[in-house]
């Protein structure tokens, strides 16, 4: 499988160093996700945001109380009335995550704030993390999970630090596990010097370098704090996404979908957020079922080898392009909650991700409790802007069009891409999971020894869009081997059809615009999988539905 590269249609670097016109107001096609909180929850923050081009607010569960999460969410709808400005909401769960237990205070905002409990931890030193119910000391820390012991072993490496941690913070601290005494108290001895401060949580780091040999812990994928605030703020506001943190299988989106469909959102789209190497190997999976996929390179830094997180990135997002899903990562311009310009390697890598295909980029602390949340913002729109004006929207479709083809060539004579797919909608999937006692769709499990990075195997789970989303691949090609690859494929599905012959129309006659008519929002989606260079503008036509209780307008 030949990897995506990037050619540059102009090389004269005269051009390329031209400050940018910063009356240039063309759109951002990259989207920016900002995290509200208490850098930016008032309302002129939120109208500033939007109008430097925020496209989503993310309300994170893990920290704060419902009625803090609900005055945000209370100020966004007034910031998008004052702006004019249409702001999607997405949901941050705080799942299975494992934190320090100590107390806080609630501030006058309603924030609860951790102030003045910082501990200094010198280089050597010993720490123990137990599961007794006793208070945080400088030597002593708590842990919020009680089977937290059962799962350590001599020589593991835990790491602790602030949660939404960043380059410019020193709340990171690297332990190495000494032992495990009495069944609950893991005593440790410090790799670093940190100062820990705010909240704190505890990630176990994978001990083998290619297997998963870690115990797992047992925690709910959606806590009852999660439940009651989604369900509680639903009735409410329009929810547009679920981030479902620590999503380990295709089994987490299965039950996050039950959970949404029971509750009445069934427009709720789900975004997987990838923060372990097991979210890796089953991504095949993952991304079949998820509605989009969330790198989260904090955490998954921490469980993969540094040198293999570049080639894991542009893997993750090369997939989810060539299925059609969004993806959007993390941890981008970290020292921008100090400072108000990101380094020289974070805007490089800012830049290259939107080069490899990604479709958003989420923001953390940088907006959450940074100094800067508006250039925040500001700058990623400026560096995104730029990086898209030299992506080569062709070159993309070809590239599709050439992996389709590989693709095609690998199957065997006769077969099908859904009886290839080690994940089908089809066959496996209608049968029900009698060992389970699920009456349901039932899964075929994917073999541990199968690699994550394989494209191949990504390529073949493709089956969201219908019964195959590989074979609409027809758009800008010129060759002739894509006449005679797909033409009277039987997997063509009508609707990806007109989307791939919209884009190829308006490029040949060089429109300005490709209007999308939708009530879900699919076509839409499939319009932009092939990456047009001009914007889409949706029309949503809403239809008048009822459930005996009352009428209202559903289309999203």
């Amino acid at each position: 499988m030949k990897s995506k590269t990037h050619f540059l249609q102009d090389l004269n670097l005269n051009s390329i160093l031209e400050p940018a016109d910063p009356t240039d107001k063309n759109y951002c096609a990259t989207k920016i996700v900002g995290t509200i909180g208490p850098a930016c929850q008032a309302v002129d923050k939120q109208v500033a945001m939007l109008e430097a081009g925020m496209s989503a607010a993310r309300f994170d569960l893990t920290w704060g109380p419902i009625e803090y999460h609900r005055r945000s969410l209370d100020n966004l709808q007034t910031a998008m009335k004052q702006t004019r400005r249409l702001c999607a909401i997405m949901l941050d769960t705080l799942g299975r995550e494992v934190m320090i237990r100590r107390p806080f205070r609630i501030e006058a905002d309603g924030w609860p704030n951790q102030a003045g409990q910082e501990i200094n931890v010198k280089m050597g030193q010993t720490l123990t993390l137990t599961t007794r119910d006793i208070e945080c000391t400088d030597t002593l820390l708590p842990v919020t999970y009680p089977k937290f012991a059962g799962m350590m072993e001599a020589g593991d490496t835990l790491y602790v630090g602030r949660y939404l941690v960043s380059g410019a913070d020193s709340a990171s601290l690297y332990l190495e596990v000494i032992e495990v005494l009495d069944g609950c108290d893991v005593v440790c001895i410090a790799k670093n010097e940190a100062v820990l401060d705010g909240l704190l949580t505890v990630f176990h780091v994978e001990r083998s370098s290619d297997e998963l040999l870690n115990l797992q812990n047992d925690l709910p994928l959606l806590s009852d704090y999660d439940k009651e605030c989604i369900i509680s703020l639903a009735a409410d506001y329009e929810i547009d996404f679920i981030s479902l943190s620590y999503t380990r299988s295709i089994d987490d989106i299965l039950e996050a979908r039950t959970f949404l469909d029971a509750v009445g959102l069934t427009n709720t789209k789900i975004f997987a957020k990838l923060e372990s190497r097991q979210s890796l190997l089953n991504f095949k999976g993952i991304l079949n079922e998820a509605d989009g996929i969330i790198i989260s390179r904090g955490n998954l830094g921490l469980d993969c080898l540094p040198e293999k997180m570049a080639l894991i990135q542009k893997t993750l997002i090369q997939s989810c392009n060539l299925v059609g899903k969004p993806v959007l990562i993390t941890r981008v311009v970290d020292t921008m909650a100090v400072s108000p310009r990101p380094t020289r390697a974070e805007a490089t890598d800012v830049a290259n991700a939107v080069l490899d295909g990604v479709d958003g980029i989420l923001l953390g602390q940088e907006t959450l409790r940074g100094s800067f949340p508006i250039e925040s913002v500001q700058m990623l729109v400026s560096i995104a802007r730029q990086a898209e004006k030299v992506f080569d929207h062709h070159y993309h479709f070809d590239h599709l069009l050439d992996t389709a083809h590989e693709v095609e060539e690998g199957y065997p004579s006769g077969a099908t891409p859904e009886a290839a797919s080690p994940i089908s909608s089809q066959g496996d999937l209608a049968e029900l999971d009698h060992e389970n006692g699920r009456t349901g769709r039932a899964l075929r499990r994917i073999p541990s020894n199968e690699s994550y990075s394989s494209l191949t195997l990504a390529i073949k789970a493709m089956t969201r869009f219908g019964p195959s989303s590989y074979g609409n691949l027809q758009t800008m090609g010129k060759s002739d081997s894509s006449s005679r690859l797909y033409h009277g494929s039987p997997y063509l599905s009508k609707l990806e059809s007109i989307s791939s012959s919209a884009v190829r129309a308006a490029d040949k006659v060089g429109a300005s615009l490709i209007v999308v008519y939708t009530h879900t929002g699919r076509t839409a989606q499939l319009v932009a999988k092939y990456r047009p260079p001009m914007p889409i503008l949706t029309l949503v036509v809403p239809r008048l539905v009822s459930d005996s209780l009352r009428w209202k307008l559903e289309g999203r």
